[in-house]
């Protein structure tokens, strides 16, 4: 995966919190994951979407991760901010593939890299699910 540019996709500032730092001082590699889930969620809810479908603005509150790769490269030392960039290289008929990075909160160092794969899925069977055009119209400003 190539490194997006500094002006591609979304951007959202993360706290970084003294709890996810290891005995080195460092951000604790499991986190970076959290960290790119605060920023995607925190973006959708912004457009309406929630959890609860009597909130939500979109039907498609059902979802999975399928796939999660991250990619290491300059590690976050100490509790502060960061700044997660994201943008959707894929959506498909049910999935939509994500690409991010992990970057300093002033944009120039990348921390981390990688890709999440999700999945819209039938809360009982499941099955995957299409996604709903609101939603598709949605995420076209991510693409």
């Amino acid at each position: 995966m190539q490194e997006m540019p500094a002006e591609a996709g979304h951007t959202r500032l993360v706290q970084v919190h003294f709890d996810d730092l290891d005995p080195l001082g460092m951000v604790h590699n499991s986190r970076h994951a959290l960290f790119v889930e605060r920023a995607i969620t925190a973006y959708w809810q912004e457009q309406g979407w929630s959890m609860d479908r009597d909130r939500s603005r979109y039907r498609d509150i059902h979802l999975v991760v399928r796939e999660f790769l991250v990619t290491y490269r300059e590690p976050i030392r100490g509790a502060g901010e960061i700044c997660v960039q994201f943008r959707i290289s894929r959506l498909g008929r049910t999935s939509v593939v994500y690409e991010f990075q992990v970057r300093s909160a002033d944009g120039r160092c990348v921390h981390a890299h990688g890709r999440r794969v999700q999945v819209r899925v039938d809360p009982e069977s499941l099955q995957p699910l299409a996604f709903s055009d609101e939603l598709r119209e949605t995420a076209r400003d991510l693409l």
